[in-house]
């Protein structure tokens, strides 16, 4: 069996955790911390770094009710991660709100409910009737890890360009180098990094308890290690950024109002469901199955074998999540594996992470309402980048399992075709058919020229290619 990507992180409780959250009987087994509190706080924010840019563009670009979003979005992370037991993401669509605010002009509140609709609709009819699990269970490995590693990738350029360039959410633009000194400056991100790297590491966990015939050097070592894998390091960071907020804009004081705005259906025409259905969610239903449902299951076992995600269930919840929320304008979601590496890394180990998460919006959402976008209009990009760097680092390493160079070479095609395609579906595609054409290579064949292949090769090679996949 492939090593799983958690090799060597330990999940145990620690003595730190809260014991009501821990021990509690009557609390759901799902939201029972793993690991400490803090350390679920922490991961709770680790897909921010992708959730808050494309909610503050929605809402500049094509009037995106902050409130509205806030709500569903809390409530769908409550609910998963009360279902799934694990810090299973909510995420923007990223396709949908990429046509969005790019097209001319740019797509309604009506259009983009429609496509996520659309996309609702197509993954609740392949959950429910099972064709997800029966594409789960036979799609190769290299290609699903190559799709990981090109999205993995993806995030992290993308965390880059956040670090290093003044950016115009509103247009999806990079402009001119950041200056190196300023409170959105890079040294700021920089440091940000350091204190990530220094308190998490690789992201390997803390260390096993020193034996007792290790040297004192050795256990000084560990145990500082230890300490600091307690760290909130995320949380810290995140709060930190909130604080900057006001600080490079002292009259968010003076223009914060109170109250949630009002939360009403939105009204979609025909006309609605054919312009976001061909522009947005056609672009979005591929990217959906292989990164929203594939993807992240494939991710949820090599983090927590014991408790893999099925390909139905997130299937069937994307499209229930959406199903209610978009009639009221809520922004398209999804599950995505870049998120659940994000949260994974920075401490999340249950379904409490998200929900500690959901609570948050939800306060947030019935306090500051549609003002808090002013708050996050000020939150510094560059520490946004920093955080979607170690999530997108994070996925990318799950690609780190492939053991022959036949699975290195198929999966390292597929990326590269999704990256400079910028299409998971093109790649993914170019992957199927390749990893199909390499097993085609290895059948045995008699006769003159290429002759006639056994159909009996061709069953066993498939058949020992499943039971390598699935073991």
């Amino acid at each position: 069996m492939s090593p799983s990507i958690s090799d060597g992180q330990s999940e145990m409780p620690t003595t730190t955790a809260t014991p009501f959250l821990h021990h509690n009987r009557w609390l759901p087994s799902s939201i029972r911390l793993k690991t400490t509190l803090f350390s679920e706080l922490s991961g709770a924010v680790g897909d921010l770094g992708t959730y808050i840019p494309i909610v503050l563009a929605l809402s500049l670009v094509n009037n995106l009710d902050l409130t509205t979003t806030l709500v569903f979005t809390a409530l769908y992370n409550i609910a998963t991660g009360l279902l799934f037991g694990l810090p299973m993401p909510v995420q923007p669509m990223k396709s949908i709100a990429a046509v969005a605010i790019s097209a001319a002009p740019p797509l309604t509140i009506a259009q983009i409910a429609a496509a996520g609709l659309s996309v609702a609709a197509v993954l609740l009819i392949l959950g429910a009737t099972g064709l997800m699990s029966v594409l789960y269970r036979y799609l190769p490995l290299p290609v699903v890890r190559g799709v990981q590693l090109s999205q993995g990738l993806n995030f992290a350029f993308s965390a880059v360009k956040y670090i290093r360039y003044d950016q115009d959410l509103a247009k999806s633009k990079s402009g001119p180098p950041r200056p190196w000194f300023a409170l959105d400056g890079i040294a700021l991100a920089l440091a940000a990094v350091l204190f990530l790297v220094l308190t998490t590491g690789a992201g390997d966990g803390p260390p096993p308890p020193p034996p007792q015939e290790e040297n004192e050097n050795r256990v000084r070592v560990t145990r500082r290690l230890r300490v600091l894998s307690t760290v909130p390091a995320a949380l810290i960071v995140f709060l930190f950024g909130l604080v900057l907020c006001f600080i490079r804009d002292p009259s968010i004081f003076g223009n914060l109002r109170f109250g949630p705005s009002r939360i009403s259906v939105v009204k979609i025409t025909w006309d609605d469901f054919k312009v976001g259905f061909v522009s947005a969610a056609i672009p979005q239903i591929p990217l959906s199955v292989l990164n929203s449902v594939i993807a992240v299951c494939k991710l949820s076992g090599d983090l927590f074998p014991e408790r893999e995600a099925s390909a139905m269930h997130v299937s069937v919840s994307v499209g229930l999540m959406n199903f209610v929320g978009c009639w009221f304008g809520a922004m398209p979601c999804c599950h995505g594996a870049g998120g659940l590496a994000g949260q994974y890394r920075f401490g999340g180990r249950s379904g409490a992470s998200v929900v500690f998460l959901g609570i948050a919006k939800l306060v947030l959402a019935l306090v500051f309402g549609n003002s808090l976008g002013r708050i996050l209009g000020e939150f510094p990009i560059g520490i946004l980048g920093v955080l979607l760097l170690f999530a997108g680092i994070e996925l990318a390493m799950a690609a780190r399992d492939m053991n022959t160079k036949q699975e290195s070479f198929v999966m390292l095609v597929c990326a590269s075709v999704s990256l400079t395609g910028s299409s998971a579906a093109l790649g993914f595609f170019v992957g199927i058919f390749l990893f199909l054409f390499l097993k085609l290579r290895e059948v045995e064949c008699a006769g003159f020229g290429f002759g006639f292949c056994s159909s009996n090769k061709i069953k066993s090679s498939l058949e020992d290619e499943q039971a390598t996949l699935i073991a």
